[in-house]
């Protein structure tokens, strides 16, 4: 069966309104995730989620677990509007010609991991350095001996890093490590949307019927942590890369192959799983509620009291 047609506006509405609730609700777990993976052997502050949160609140206050949640809930209306619309747009013209098989639900999520690295590897870099300024002023105080000479002390907001970015290094300076966002994006679509649809199909009412809000959410919630954890060790790859400001026992990378050597001599295979819990955690509720809001039709409830254009 094709998937139901939603005009191109209400699925940007659907998945901007999604992007902007799910991230409210988790982004403390991501700023845990963060700086759970930035930490190296030498330089640990955290032992787990709960005491990196825990040692936040209590540094920096109850609003220091937002840190960077505006880039995020700028730009993760386009990003997760790009993502759902994207997909959506490659699953109808890939089920044109007859039955939408497996391998063509893993090609549609496919061209939508790799469209949305436009507005996620930017928003990703920004938002790092903002999560990770609190991890390097904790270390500063608490452990001084592991901060670089030269570390910046003073807090910058996303603009001054954009500023800095591009004055020292174009255009390029916001896409740094776009190699390891497309490796972490790119499967986890591949993964994440085949699972959900598949998962969402056991729970329809009937041959034609739409699945109820309830399946749509839990196959989202499931398809999201599966997919996460799957493509958690390129996560850690990636929030490595883009990452600035280091320790002066921390390990600086020159690429994917780099990061990955240096891991694997001085941390262990473990250190790929670094942030996993945390990044189930945040996925699973962040793409459950943004396939909620999409099957529930929300984009179009808003843009039928607009006007229609007579023809």
């Amino acid at each position: 069966m094709a998937d139901k047609q939603i005009s191109l506006p209400a699925k940007l509405i659907n998945g901007g309104i999604a992007g902007l609730i799910g991230v409210t609700c988790v982004f403390p777990i991501d700023l845990a995730k963060t700086r759970l993976q930035n930490q190296q052997n030498g330089s640990r502050l955290y032992t787990s989620m709960s005491d990196c949160l825990i040692k936040t609140i209590r540094s920096e206050g109850y609003f220091g677990m937002y840190r960077g949640a505006a880039v995020n809930l700028t730009l993760v209306t386009p990003e997760k509007a790009i993502k759902l619309a994207a997909n959506d747009f490659f699953r109808h013209h890939l089920s044109k010609d007859g039955k939408l098989t497996l391998l063509k639900e893993m090609l549609a999520g496919c061209g939508a991991g790799t469209c949305q690295v436009i507005v996620t590897t930017p928003m990703e870099m920004l938002k790092i350095q903002l999560q990770d300024a609190g991890r390097i002023a904790a270390q500063r105080k608490l452990m001084p001996q592991t901060v670089a000479a030269g570390t910046v002390e003073k807090s910058q907001t996303a603009m001054q890093i954009t500023r800095q970015l591009l004055r020292e290094k174009g255009i390029a300076g916001l896409y740094k490590g776009l190699g390891a966002t497309l490796l972490r994006d790119v499967p986890f679509s591949i993964i994440y949307f085949p699972l959900f649809a598949n998962l969402n199909d056991l729970g329809k009412r009937g041959v034609d019927g739409p699945a109820p809000f309830y399946v749509s959410f839990i196959s989202g919630c499931l398809a999201g942590s599966t997919a996460a954890v799957a493509v958690n060790p390129v996560d850690v790859i990636k929030t490595r890369l883009q990452s600035l400001n280091r320790g002066s026992a921390e390990d600086t990378y020159s690429g994917v192959t780099d990061c990955i050597r240096k891991i694997m001599r001085n941390e262990g295979p473990s250190a790929f799983l670094k942030g996993a819990y945390c990044r189930a955690l945040v996925i699973a509720p962040l793409f459950g509620i943004a396939q909620v809001v999409y099957f529930l039709g929300v984009g179009e409830f808003i843009l039928s009291f607009l006007p229609k254009r007579d023809n």
